[in-house]
């Protein structure tokens, strides 16, 4: 299904000033939340855990988006993650080994990767050895659960970009482009 990618003119009105509180706060609107503006309610709720994942240490966030969108096989996360992974100062080396579906040699970044990768591919029933291993870099109950929001955040993001065949990639995306290992 090929999705509209709307304009804070074009989307439905209860879905305009969400797409507009998104552009200020970013600066524009990816085409990931234009193209779910058609349904508010998607919208509202992609919205809210936006920013709601936010406060989450960045790095953090950002490897637990990049690994979940490895594993739903989300080409538009991978793009967007991996892009601010990169602005974030994180080793080309580690994000493309986390591409390919493999650990960074951060044993912080390992540990939030294949966290990610086990809550989403798991649904939840992860182990106690690779809780073990995130606690152990310090990651607090709160941030474990800090980190399931953002795995549910980049799973929805990836459901969304499976239905729609491939949200099209915003223009400072596309050197990020991924295609499956």
């Amino acid at each position: 299904m090929k999705l509209t990618i709307h304009t804070s003119e074009s989307a439905p009105a209860t879905s305009r000033p969400v797409l507009d509180g998104i552009n200020a706060d970013l600066g524009f609107v990816p085409h990931l939340a234009a193209s779910v503006a058609e349904s508010p309610a998607l919208l509202h709720g992609f919205d809210g855990l936006r920013r709601a994942v936010a406060g989450i240490e960045p790095v953090d966030r950002e490897v637990a988006g990049l690994s979940t969108g490895v594993a739903v096989d989300n080409h538009y996360g991978v793009a967007f993650h991996s892009t601010l992974l990169a602005g974030l100062g994180v080793a080309e080396e580690d994000i493309t080994a986390m591409r390919a579906g493999s650990p960074p040699a951060d044993e912080r970044q390992a540990a939030v990767y294949e966290f990610a990768r086990e809550c989403v591919t798991t649904r939840g029933k992860v182990s106690d050895a690779t809780l073990d291993r995130l606690t152990a870099t310090g990651a607090t109950q709160a941030d474990v659960l800090d980190l399931v929001a953002e795995c549910v955040f980049a799973s929805l993001v990836g459901v969304v970009d499976n239905l729609a065949g491939r949200v099209d990639l915003d223009p400072f995306l596309q050197p990020r482009a991924w295609k499956p290992a």
